[in-house]
C-alpha cells in the first residue's frame, strides 16, 4: 500500500532531523548535551551582566525572568530564520532523492532549534527559581500559542529569504544584518511601557514585540503590557507564511535544479 504524501514527508523530516543532530553535535565530546549547554552558557552570561545592571532600574520585577522571556524568544527567531536560509546548501546532495524537498530541511532545522531552546528555557527558568526569583505561569495557553506563532513566523521569514536568496544570493547576507537592529527594538532589554506612548505605534508594528511582551505576561503575575495582541501576531504570521509558501511554490523546481 502506497504511503500518503504526509507520511512520506513525516519520515523524511525525521531522517533530516536525526542527520542534523549528528552533524551539529555528534563530533563533540559531550555529545548532544552540548546542544543545551552552549546556549545556556551564553544566556547565563547575559543574565549575569544585564541582571546586575538592570535590577537597580527595575526593582519591582524579577529581571532574570523578564530578560529570559525576551532573550529566548528572540534567539528562537534568530536561530530558526538564519538556519532556514542556509538549509538548501547544507543538504544539496540529498535533493537527488525525490522525497526530499527544500521545505523539509527547514522543518527539520526548526524542530531542532525549537527543542533546544525549549529545553534551555525550562532549565534556566528552574535555575532562576532556585536562585530565589519568583515567577508563576498564569496563562500557559497564551505562552504556548505565542511561541507556536513565533516558530511559524520564524520559518516563514527563513523560507522567504531562502527562496529569494537562490535568485539573488546577496539577500542571504541581508537577514543577519537586519537581526542586529531588530535586537534593540524588540523590547528585549526594556518593557514596552518604559517607552513614551507616542512611539508605541512604531514599535508595535514589530511582531517580536508582541511575542516578547505576551510571553512575559504569561509568566509574570501583575505584568500587563498594553497594546500587544495575540490576534495581531497571528495575522502577521499567517500573512508571512502565505507569502513564503507562495514564493516557494513558484520556485521549488528551480531551486531543486539549480
Amino acid at each position: 500500500m502506497a504511503r500518503s504524501g504526509f507520511e512520506v514527508q513525516k519520515v523524511t523530516v525525521e531522517a533530516l532531523f536525526l542527520r542534523e543532530i549528528r552533524t551539529r553535535f555528534g563530533k563533540f565530546r559531550l555529545g548532544y548535551l552540548w546542544a543545551i549547554l552552549e546556549p545556556s552558557a551564553h544566556l547565563l552570561i547575559l543574565l549575569g551582566i544585564f541582571g546586575y545592571i538592570m535590577h537597580r532600574t527595575m526593582p519591582d520585577i524579577s529581571f532574570p525572568v523578564f530578560l529570559l522571556n525576551g532573550l529566548i524568544p528572540f534567539f528562537i527567531f534568530s536561530s530558526i530564520s538564519k538556519r532556514s536560509v542556509g538549509a538548501i546548501e547544507a543538504n544539496q546532495g540529498l535533493f537527488n532523492y525525490r522525497p526530499v524537498k527544500p521545505i523539509d530541511t527547514i522543518i527539520a532545522r526548526a524542530l531542532l532549534e525549537t527543542l533546544i531552546y525549549v529545553a534551555v528555557y525550562i532549565l534556566l527558568m528552574l535555575i532562576v527559581r532556585m536562585a530565589g526569583e519568583y515567577f508563576e505561569i498564569t496563562n500557559f495557553l497564551q505562552l504556548v500559542a505565542t511561541w507556536s506563532l513565533l516558530i511559524i513566523f520564524s520559518c516563514s521569514i527563513g523560507l522567504i529569504f531562502m527562496v529569494v536568496g537562490k535568485t539573488f544570493p546577496e539577500m542571504q547576507k541581508v537577514l543577519p544584518i537586519l537581526l542586529k537592529p531588530l535586537y534593540f527594538i524588540s523590547c528585549i532589554m526594556f518593557p514596552l511601557h518604559s517607552i513614551p506612548k507616542q512611539y508605541w505605534s512604531y514599535l508595535l508594528w514589530n511582531p517580536l514585540v508582541h511575542v516578547v511582551e505576551l510571553s512575559r505576561e504569561a509568566v509574570m503575575p501583575g505584568y500587563i503590557s498594553e497594546g500587544v495582541s495575540l490576534n495581531y501576531l497571528a495575522m502577521f504570521t499567517l500573512i508571512t507564511l502565505f507569502i513564503g509558501l507562495a514564493l516557494y511554490r513558484t520556485r521549488e523546481e528551480a531551486m531543486l535544479t539549480s
